[in-house]
């Protein structure tokens, strides 16, 4: 990558000239690239609703996107958009100020749903569930008002390992956040360019470009959720184990439904003794779960 001041999007300007960093950079275009590209998020002339939220991992997505479009390898029209919730304390300016700074095009939206949210949710209770709803509801509006044809959020490899293992503990079932999906309408793609990107890798990038973070809990409902119970468990076999969290996700690439226990993915009453690669052919034809 060049890094000409004059060359490079405002969002990278002042990065650190440091190897680490350059190493970092160049591996999130990687990864972002190879998931745009396995999951076949890109039909060109599209436009992209870019969801940002403020966080660390929001302001990569917006950053890598940026940077794939300024070199001609993303041929995708990209609005940056933020949904202001009424959470109180949220710092509303942030990211106007910002992405106008920046250059970037984008559209601020202000919906009350916190207010909803804790009208209809017990004190002390877990308003993550519904809050997402409300939120996801009003992208898709925006999406569609807008002219966009995808709905891109900033989840990494570390949510969808995460969400897979609540799945697994709490939800009775093998699921997660998908890369690429299609909306319940069937009118718009959700795509998560940062699938194979490491939370860590976020984390450090954030902050060394120092961009304006703003916490994830406002709204006082993070703690003591399952997800942070997973988190911690996550947490704690890769200090036991380095690498465990990528060894886990490739896992979720390389599913084998004669080998798990589904009769709705793989035909187990319709087996036949036969030579080995028969068998395995028929392991490969599946039904892919709704």
């Amino acid at each position: 990558m060049l890094d000409d001041p004059d060359d490079i999007h405002p969002l990278f300007h002042g990065a650190p000239s440091s190897t680490e960093f350059r190493k970092l950079r160049k591996r999130l275009v990687q990864n972002v690239r190879e998931a745009i590209e396995t999951y076949g998020m890109v039909r060109p002339g599209d436009r992209w609703l870019v969801c940002l939220s403020g966080g660390k991992d929001s302001y990569t997505l917006l950053a890598v996107l940026t940077e794939l479009k300024w070199r001609g390898l993303l041929p995708v029209d990209l609005l940056a958009c933020n949904l202001d919730q009424g959470q109180p304390g949220f710092p509303a300016t942030v990211l106007p100020e910002f992405l106008t700074r920046m250059g970037v095009p984008h559209r601020i939206e202000y919906q009350d749903t916190y207010s909803v949210v804790t009208s209809k949710i017990a004190p002390g209770g877990t308003m993550c569930s519904l809050c997402s709803r409300l939120r996801r509801g009003n992208l898709y509006r925006i999406a569609r008002e807008e002219g966009c044809s995808t709905v891109v959020l900033g989840h990494h490899r570390d949510d969808i390992l995460e969400t897979f293992f609540m799945n697994l503990f709490h939800g009775g079932r093998l699921a997660t956040m998908p890369p690429k999906l299609v909306n319940e309408e069937g009118d718009l793609f959700l795509c998560r360019p940062l699938a194979l990107v490491a939370e860590q890798d976020c984390a450090r990038f954030a902050r060394a470009m120092n961009y304006p973070i703003i916490p994830c809990d406002l709204c006082g409902s993070q703690e003591g959720l399952q997800r942070a119970q997973v988190k911690k468990l996550l947490d704690e076999w890769e200090t036991r184990s380095p690498g465990r969290r990528q060894v886990m996700f490739r896992a979720l690439m390389n599913v084998r439904p004669s080998h798990l226990a589904d009769p709705g993915l793989f035909d187990f009453a319709g087996l036949m003794l036969g030579r080995p690669g028969e068998i395995e052919e028929n392991s490969r034809q599946l039904r892919l779960p709704d």
